[in-house]
């Protein structure tokens, strides 16, 4: 596993990131790993990841130094995640693709209820994994680092997050140095193996500022995917 962990936490660039999928689909193959894959409708595909891209519609999220919407760029670096996961060969079911909340415009509780579909498009995917995408915000201006939550109550959970914040630690400017637990409404509320990923403080004004490259969140989103295979091998 030492040189599949050493080979899947090499820092590309997007546009070789396809070589590189393949570089560690061989690897897989040469060690004898071996993931669930699966033929739908006459597409193969190798196990099921819903990407939940965090708040939305009314909800905005945390607002960032320079006055950044989390809503926003969670849509964003989940829409990245989904396309590099798709290339590696994984099912992916994002539960928001657009600003739209998920919620009923009748809703009375309409966080609760964008919660409720959140939950509803989980059971209905069956996902082998779920990951869902976030940034950090605090009153202090110094906080940062990438950090993955999990639920402590599921050890599948928490192999999952260890695997994506061992990553952070690899090949990301000052993550923090472990994954937490959290008592977290997505996490909690099925039993598919769920991390939530806090992809860095929009409240840290030097954080922001990586955050809104491209190049940092191409890094981030490899960084999750490198921990998703490690957890599946």
């Amino acid at each position: 596993m030492k040189k599949f962990g050493k080979l899947s936490c090499l820092i590309i660039k997007k546009k070789h990131l396809f070589i590189a999928l393949l570089v560690l689909l061989f690897v897989i193959s040469s060690i004898g790993v071996f993931f669930i894959v699966n033929t739908v409708n006459g597409e193969t595909y190798i196990n099921t990841i819903v990407i939940d891209a965090g708040h939305g519609g009314i909800d905005g999220g945390s607002i960032g130094y320079s006055g950044t919407i989390e809503k926003d760029i969670n849509l964003e670096y989940s829409k990245t995640l989904k396309n590099m996961c798709s290339e590696f060969g994984f099912k992916v079911v994002m539960t928001r693709t657009n600003d739209s909340g998920l919620y009923s415009p009748f809703a009375v509780n309409k966080k609760k209820d964008d919660m409720k579909k959140r939950k509803q498009i989980i059971e209905k995917a069956k996902p082998d994994i779920v990951i869902s995408i976030h940034m950090n915000s605090t009153q202090g201006k110094s906080s940062r680092g990438a950090q993955v939550f999990y639920n402590k109550e599921n050890e599948h959970s928490i192999n999952l997050a260890n695997s994506i914040q061992k990553q952070f630690q690899d090949k990301l400017v000052k993550p923090r140095k472990t994954a937490q637990s959290g008592d977290y409404y997505i996490v909690n509320c099925t039993p598919y193996t769920s991390v939530i990923v806090e992809c860095g403080f929009l409240s840290n004004k030097e954080e922001e500022k990586l955050l809104l490259s491209n190049d940092y969140k191409n890094n981030v989103c490899y960084s999750i995917l490198c921990g998703i295979i490690d957890y599946m091998a």
